[in-house]
């Protein structure tokens, strides 16, 4: 299977992960067969982005701490990914590190008791910007999707905003919605 004809669901990273296993990235692509890896470019405190304020309802420019992470399959650039988190959730945890999370970051959540229970996406389709292309390996022609993504407590609080640019030419969304 090509990069150009990757499936992705939603779902495995939204649940924390069994005792041992690996992050939720790594278990889906070596489930097709694939080796999905990720480097973790920056994290610690920044002043939240306008739009991340607004979705975790914090005042714009106040400390949020962030993990950006360029999404690897097969050694190439698949997605890049910037979670952004409330400090009173993430301040002080290894969400604020460099340092892989064992299991991944929504299992470290849910042992600091934050569970998500709704989640809102939004998906666009835009054009990168410079360092977007050179990051994601893309030609100057090729439009990128953007998927924002919030996740709610049980109280209704957001606790996590993943903000993802993915080559729109090399990715398939897959969402299962069950009614009823």
């Amino acid at each position: 299977m090509s990069a150009s004809n990757w499936v992705s669901t939603s779902l495995p990273y939204l649940t924390p992960q069994k005792k041992g296993n690996g992050d939720a990235w790594g278990a889906e692509a070596g489930a097709q067969g694939r080796r999905g890896t990720q480097r973790i470019l920056h994290a610690g405190e920044v002043p939240a982005p306008a739009e991340v304020a607004k979705l975790l309802g914090v005042a714009g420019g106040e400390p949020v701490v962030v993990r950006r992470r360029l999404i690897l399959l097969d050694e190439l650039p698949n997605e890049l990914t910037d979670t952004y988190y409330p400090l009173a959730v993430a301040q002080g945890t290894a969400l604020a590190r460099t340092a892989k999370i064992r299991g991944g970051a929504v299992t470290l959540l849910a042992e600091l008791g934050h569970i998500g229970v709704l989640v809102r996406e939004d998906v666009t389709a835009t054009m990168p910007d410079e360092e977007e292309r050179r990051a994601l390996e893309t030609a100057p022609e090729e439009p990128v999707l953007r998927l924002t993504r919030v996740t709610l407590d049980r109280e209704n609080h957001p606790i996590q905003v993943d903000r993802m640019v993915m080559p729109a030419l090399r990715q398939r969304l897959r969402y299962e919605i069950e009614i009823g």
